[in-house]
């Protein structure tokens, strides 16, 4: 069977006029290369150009490579060239982050100087799982601190955050320097209407003692923080989300045991995170997330 590079040497040989010429284009040896050309002849069954002919002559099988080679080799270059070339259609854009649209809004900003052609289509909301969308061609990038097994996605690391209770300034807990899950258990926890199972402070700090509080859903940063403050519940947030908060004395933060810290990731299919378009924009959400206060870059 014939291979590319055949193709090419071919080509290489009709151009130059000579084995010699053709093997210091090709980057081989005269000798080489009449392995080369032997070794195809051998493996088709004909001859493919004339020996001692100079310039150098073609078979009309050669000819007929010949043929072949300019069409589909230009074709494979410029296929090439697409598949390595900045898309110029959407990138669809979600995040399982719920608080994480305050640093992003600026990558986005960033992303659109590099890429004007590119229209962002961003899917934010506490009610969808992304992933599987993902993973079925519907998006294109997913921002999230789960990794799903043998999903067929590539994980980015973008940094590393840490989840802190959030507490209004009157709250009894303010006064303990670090928050046992036991502490707890007959408090109101006020959350993003999700699944429990896909919130950290659930999975990964209330589940695994065995304490299940009384659970009240708020689909909005801001009035969750605001009801924090009003004493009508306390939360679990990214350290960033509530500085500005904590800062006007609305609320008090406090670590959850010994640090609750969860790794963010950019997942994409398998495969397309090496796109200028999806790369660049990966790079740029590692940049800004990475300025945040209370991060720590992955």
């Amino acid at each position: 069977m014939i291979e590319l590079k055949h193709l090419r040497t071919l080509q290489a040989l009709r151009q130059n006029g000579s084995l010699a010429n053709a093997a210091t284009q090709l980057y081989l040896t005269q000798s080489a290369l009449s392995h080369q050309l032997n070794e195809i002849e051998q493996r088709l069954g004909y001859r493919l150009y004339l020996r001692k002919s100079q310039p150098i002559r073609f078979t009309p099988q050669g000819d007929i490579l010949l043929d072949l080679a300019d069409r589909v080799l230009p074709q494979i270059q410029q296929a090439l060239q697409s598949c390595s070339a900045p898309p110029t259609n959407t990138l669809r854009l979600a995040i399982e982050c719920h608080s994480c649209i305050q640093w992003l809004t600026p990558a986005l900003n960033t992303f659109r100087q590099i890429y004007p052609d590119v229209q962002m289509d961003f899917k934010a909301g506490v009610t969808f799982d992304p992933q599987p969308e993902l993973q079925q061609g519907e998006l294109d990038l997913v921002m999230t601190s789960d990794i799903l097994p043998r999903s067929g996605l590539h994980y980015s690391a973008l940094f590393d955050f840490e989840v802190r209770l959030v507490l209004a300034p009157e709250h009894p807990l303010v006064l303990q320097q670090q928050i046992a899950p036991e502490s707890l258990a007959d408090e109101t926890l006020l959350i993003y209407p999700v699944q429990r199972q896909r919130l950290d402070v659930w999975k990964h700090f209330l589940q695994p003692a065995g304490i299940s509080p009384a659970l009240k859903s708020v689909d909005n940063t801001m009035l969750l923080i605001q009801m924090v403050s009003a004493q009508m519940g306390i939360a679990a947030l990214p350290h960033w989300v509530v500085e500005s908060a904590e800062k006007q004395g609305l609320v008090v933060t406090k670590p959850l045991a010994e640090g609750l810290w969860r790794r963010l990731y950019a997942a994409v299919r398998d495969g397309e995170q090496h796109q200028p378009a999806v790369k660049a924009f990966i790079d740029i959400a590692h940049q800004h997330g990475g300025s945040l206060p209370f991060v720590r870059l992955a």
